[in-house]
């Protein structure tokens, strides 16, 4: 029954999102932005409130008339923002509805989301109860309504038993007291209410606080419109020896407010009570519950950076948990500004439109970050403008044209596409190497930028690995390899001033020749110094290309760094990690920029490492390649 709900719930949201993104466009939506409007709504009830606030008395006699004046003397201002504060409240528990039934028929109010689920209920319930206390403050009929019928429901309770009413609502106790209580009341609730909706954003990665800017100043014209053509007026002033026969009534907060009479208030209490204890519950109940056993990890390129993802987290939540820039906009499906292609990995996608990502690219292996939730350890490929350009990736077949050994554990494989067929690619981009059964293993290119029909790459020897064991042992020229590529955003960011600074470790050396040979040829006379860390000396593949490059070009400056030199290497030069040489060497990294390719681990060691010793972070790039065994 619940799947059924869900499904339903799941077809009216995608429909009405539809028709959104034809009226509004796919990046103003008001439908993707309902958590982010409901803050900007507090904001401007907050602000508004405030101004009326300033012209507002508390007292007997008082009260009424000051709202008159704010609301006919100075109609421009007060009378407006009077209009504005009223219909900003229905709109934030409009949208507070609607964001929490969003989350409920896509099922994402479980596991380790039933927090920010539970504390959105009681920011609701926070939120009603700020709004049935402003409507006691104008001092009208439909006030009196309002506080008569509160005082009688509460009560109802055993715990007051009458004393409310007693001592507040009779024609004798309504006193200059009762307006202070109120007004103090109506600001002590909402400074809960914003310490409540920071709980509950805390554990939202990246959490909005306002809307796109195009779509809050949209809204701000909407409520002012709404002031101009129909604005919030008093009814006649509240009077204890008559009761009200006819008010205007407000659904958004008051829906509950004619059961009172209608039925027994403490039968009410029950259902009220009944009805929250089941939503801070739901995260709980059956038929679907979310283990909590170990996370899943996601590989992310650019950069080949791990990180945890938990089950029923969505790629892109994990990613921004864990530092990783991944790109988005509206996080609901609709603007394909996440897009991203797989490359291993299984993952479950719900919630999106079809205009965001098609049949076909789906069917490609093309996914939305903020839709899809890993089902097994996941490998995938962002592009930070793939809303714009889309994320077309060529696929080749390819025959191997030689296999040449650079060193005791890496081979030279050399691609040669057919006749007429080339690639065009950026230096430090890489491919992706398909295999049989459709898993990725991606290798850099090692030239400069260019237009080619042989693709040059250095693989290593990963133990156990499927790919490179065949490589090693069975494969052989002429044999068929099918590649996707260019892929990656590794690449030089020029024009600069800066020095650079390339770190390499074992085969990170193939995407630093790449940037490295890009940089001679665009003549870069800045110093340029890589430092390649390798554990022996046997592991400096091509040791003596880079010594070329320092005899040939007087800017460029070579340090290899051996981390575990044998007795027989006879080894003179630096030893340690080679990020540790970078930082003895340059205690400001202030005005470098640094380009760093290896394992992952020594990628997350060096990178905090150079920041903490100057360098900016726009100024390091980095590409980490997965472990070995993967190969």
């Amino acid at each position: 029954m619940l799947r059924r709900l869900q499904a339903l719930g799941q077809w009216v949201f995608l429909r009405f999102e539809a028709v959104g993104n034809k009226v509004f466009g796919d990046r103003l939506n008001p439908m993707y932005y309902l958590g982010t409007i409901s803050y900007w709504m507090f904001w401007i009830v907050v602000v508004s409130g405030l101004y009326v606030y300033a012209f507002y008395d508390t007292g007997v006699g008082k009260t009424y008339t000051s709202m008159e004046r704010i609301t006919h003397g100075q109609w421009f201002a007060g009378g407006i923002m009077r209009s504005v504060h009223r219909y900003a409240s229905d709109a934030m528990v409009l949208t507070m509805l609607l964001h929490m039934v969003r989350h409920f028929v896509f099922d994402r109010y479980r596991s380790f989301r039933a927090f920010s689920w539970v504390s959105g209920v009681v920011v609701l319930w926070l939120v009603y109860a700020s709004g049935v206390n402003g409507f006691m403050l104008p001092w009208d009929k439909l006030a009196q309504f309002v506080v008569v019928a509160t005082t009688e429901w509460m009560d109802a309770l055993p715990v007051f038993n009458g004393i409310l009413t007693r001592n507040f609502i009779t024609p004798e106790a309504v006193t200059d007291r009762l307006f202070s209580l109120l007004s103090f009341l109506h600001i002590g609730i909402p400074l809960v209410v914003l310490l409540a909706l920071w709980i509950h954003t805390q554990r939202v990665p990246r959490a909005a606080l306002v809307p796109p800017r195009r779509l809050a100043i949209g809204l701000v014209l909407m409520l002012l419109a709404m002031a101009l053509v129909k604005p919030i007026v008093s009814g006649p002033e509240a009077d204890f020896g008559t009761v009200p026969q006819t008010i205007s009534f407000d659904w958004f907060y008051l829906t509950v407010y004619p059961l009172i009479y209608a039925w027994d208030p403490l039968k009410l209490w029950i259902a009220v009570g009944a009805a929250t204890l089941f939503l801070m519950a739901l995260p709980w109940l059956p038929p679907k519950r979310i283990g909590k056993g170990a996370p899943m990890t996601m590989t992310v390129h650019p950069g080949r950076v791990n990180a945890p993802v938990r089950a029923g987290e969505t790629l892109l939540d994990a990613g921004l948990r864990a530092g990783i820039p991944l790109p988005y906009e509206c996080r609901s499906g609709g603007c394909g500004v996440c897009k991203a292609t797989m490359i291993g990995g299984e993952v479950e996608m719900t919630g999106y439109q079809t205009s965001a990502l098609s049949e076909d690219e789906r069917r490609a292996g093309r996914i939305l970050t903020c839709c899809a939730c890993a089902l097994t350890d996941v490998e995938f490929e962002y592009e930070e403008d793939a809303a714009r350009r889309g994320t077309e990736i060529h696929e080749y077949e390819s025959r191997i044209e030689r296999l040449e050994p650079l060193g005791h554990d890496v081979m030279l494989l050399a691609l040669r596409l057919p006749e007429g067929q080339r690639i065009t690619f950026e230096a430090g981009q890489y491919i992706n190497i398909i295999l049989d059964d459709g898993a990725r293993r991606s290798y850099s290119f090692t030239g400069p930028s260019g237009s080619t029909d042989l693709v040059e790459l250095q693989i290593r020897l990963a133990e156990g690995g499927r790919f490179t064991t065949a490589l090693f042992q069975t494969m052989k020229p002429g044999d068929l390899v099918r590649f996707e590529g260019p892929i990656g955003s590794f690449t030089l960011h020029e024009p600069s001033d800066k020095p650079l600074i390339f770190v390499a470790g074992a085969t990170g050396f193939a995407p630093v020749k790449s940037l490295l040979e890009q940089a001679f040829v665009l003549g870069i006379r800045r110093p340029l110094q890589l430092y390649w860390g390798v554990r022996s000396r046997r592991d400096l593949y091509m040791a003596e290309l880079p010594e070329r490059w320092a005899r040939e070009h007087p800017n460029f400056k070579f340090v290899p760094v051996l981390s575990e030199p044998a007795p027989e290497d006879h080894w003179q030069g630096r030893v340690g990690l080679v990020h540790e040489a970078i930082l003895a060497d340059h205690p400001d990294l202030s005005g470098y920029a640094v380009y760093a390719c290896g394992s992952v681990r020594m990628v997350e060691n060096a990178r905090p490492a150079f920041v903490a010793q100057g360098l900016s972070e726009d100024a390091c790039y980095s590409d980490a390649f997965v472990p070995a065994g993967r190969g």
